[in-house]
């Protein structure tokens, strides 16, 4: 499977650690009300869907970035993949 990293173009996925579910850039604020249940849920509660899904993947091998990976659960097609900074900065506005 290869993965379209934004700087570096087509890279092997073996040169990257698959992290989990990319809603993780979402961490619940530790000083809201409710930031205990927030934070367990945060932790503990996963999706698992079947189709197309946004996911952390970091190139360990690489760069050491970290990509926001869209793809296809059922398939295994790779639909897209950005910097999971820019994705980050980008919900801050």
């Amino acid at each position: 499977m290869l993965i379209p990293h934004p700087l570096l173009g087509p890279r092997d996925a073996q040169e990257f650690t698959y992290l989990g579910d990319a809603s993780l850039l979402n961490r619940p604020d530790g000083m809201a009300e409710g930031a205990l249940a927030a934070f367990c849920d945060y932790v503990y509660l996963r999706d698992n869907p079947a189709g197309v899904h946004r996911e952390l993947w970091f190139h360990e091998q690489g760069d050491r970035s970290w990509l926001v990976v869209t793809r296809n659960t059922v398939t295994h097609e790779i639909l897209g993949a950005e910097l999971a900074r820019d994705v980050a900065l980008r919900r801050q506005k």
